[in-house]
């Protein structure tokens, strides 16, 4: 079995590239972002401030994650509920960045992520897959853009699902969530010492996903 840690900010199209690059390779995609996302849906729905890392925490059993694959990919499961829409929703990014700050749920979390890759040759991306989930993946990717860059591409994909929002707010919530991820005591999103390190700020979707695969062929001779 093999890891491919695919890492890098709001906004830089892990997500994107990483389903591709899992159905060009036939291995599975874990979105380890949404798994956040979807703690932070959880404290957002029931009005628990983020802020508390105690009232967090004691909620966290109150919480079953399930990850699931159908025909359109992941989905995530909050108690039973497919929640992939909403926890896409603007206002629950600042959630899903508090949250991942506090250590016990990155603890809650770290089991259902290494369980999967024990069974599965998988990709999967987030912030720190490369330092903290699997600091011996056989390939570790840190994908970035500039930060207009990634705003424009988050903001289009957001009016595509039909969330309001503007491009403003958009580049400003993922200002704020990248100072947080960088400067959090905890798995800072930063990259991993032994990272490949890869700008698509000009590169298209396709040139990109193919970058990504020379990268994983030259580490594991696929």
């Amino acid at each position: 079995m093999y890891k491919i840690a695919l890492d890098g900010p709001s906004g830089s199209g892990k997500s994107v590239m990483a389903r591709a690059v899992s159905k060009q390779l036939n291995i599975l995609y874990v979105d380890t972002g949404a798994l956040y996302r979807a703690i932070g849906l959880y404290m957002f729905r029931n009005e628990i401030d983020v802020s508390d890392s105690e009232k967090v925490i004691s909620n966290l059993k109150n919480i079953n994650l399930e990850l699931a694959q159908s025909e359109e990919g992941q989905v995530v499961l909050l108690n039973g509920e497919n929640v992939n829409k909403d926890i896409r929703l603007p206002e629950i990014s600042m959630y899903a960045s508090k949250v991942s700050a506090i250590p016990k749920v990155r603890e809650f979390l770290l089991d259902i992520q290494r369980n999967t890759a024990k069974k599965n040759n998988v990709i999967m991306d987030g912030r720190d897959i490369g330092t903290v989930i699997f600091p011996d993946a056989e390939v570790k990717i840190f994908l970035f853009a500039s930060d207009e860059i990634r705003a424009q591409r988050r903001y289009k994909e957001l009016i595509e699902k039909g969330i309001e929002t503007t491009y403003e707010e958009v580049l400003s919530d993922m200002l704020k969530r990248d100072e947080n991820d960088r400067n959090r005591a905890v798995a800072p999103a930063v990259p991993a010492d032994d990272a490949v390190m890869l700008d698509s700020s000009y590169l298209n979707i396709d040139q990109t996903i193919s970058e990504i695969i020379r990268i994983i062929r030259e580490k594991i001779n696929l």
